[in-house]
């Protein structure tokens, strides 16, 4: 082939990638547009497509992420990016975006307003109290007495579709989630029953949402600490549980 007709082919692939560049950086311009878009990843990654317009989730077995803390859903996405928290929708989306656009996207989210509604109701008693013979502490120390989260990475649960706290557990449980500070999780979930998961499952479902606490760790600046965190936790977590 004559020089000439390379040498347009090489710049015509070079011009491609530029206007892809500057496309992505536009749609990756804030964590709004991120979530409407899909930023880099493109529009069949727009987090709202699975979460909502206003990421409150489906009510079935997509979380809500409006209000959560950002350090912990910022450690949610490296993981997926990561592959830590492997998940076959979640991990492709995760790695298609830099580490700014997951810092903004998991900023706005935790900036909307959590949704209203729910039920007060008794928690069930493995959440207020735990069972001192299984030696297992109460949900609640964690997660606070009315599923609002404590902060420092233990989130808020109330209000998310009961389908989903279930499949959590279950992977907790057979290992197939394994991001947990200290194995905490997998630990307390192997010793639950299918009738304790149920229950505690259902009556999050039924708690209106809290605003995520008001903690440094809820900061964009703790948001990048919290994925650091979860880069040190790779190397020292067993895997054979």
């Amino acid at each position: 082939m004559p020089r000439l007709p390379i040498l347009l082919v090489l710049a015509t692939l070079a011009a491609c990638e530029r206007s892809a560049s500057r496309t992505d950086a536009t749609l990756s311009a804030t964590g709004q547009t991120i979530a409407m878009s899909g930023g880099a990843g493109g529009a069949r990654n727009a987090c709202f497509m699975c979460h909502g317009l206003e990421g409150a989730g489906d009510g079935l077995s997509t979380p809500r992420l409006a209000g959560l803390e950002a350090g912990y859903l910022q450690k949610q996405m490296e993981d997926y990016a990561s592959s830590l928290r492997p998940d076959p929708v979640m991990t492709p989306i995760a790695k298609a975006l830099d580490h700014e656009a997951r810092r903004e996207v998991v900023t706005y989210y935790a900036g909307l307003s959590a949704p209203a509604g729910g039920e007060a109701e008794p928690a069930p008693v493995l959440w207020s109290r735990g069972d001192p013979d299984r030696e297992l502490q109460a949900c609640s120390a964690c997660h606070g007495e009315r599923g609002q989260g404590v902060g420092r990475g233990q989130p808020a649960l109330a209000g998310q579709p009961e389908a989903y706290t279930r499949e959590q557990l279950e992977r907790w449980r057979l290992a197939k989630r394994r991001n947990d500070p200290r194995g905490a999780m997998a630990d307390i979930a192997r010793e639950l029953t299918p009738a304790e998961i149920d229950a505690i499952a259902a009556w999050l479902k039924r708690r209106p949402a809290s605003p995520a606490p008001a903690t440094d760790v809820a900061s964009a600046s703790g948001a990048s600490e919290a994925a650091g965190q979860s880069a040190a936790s790779r190397g020292g977590r067993r895997l054979d549980r």
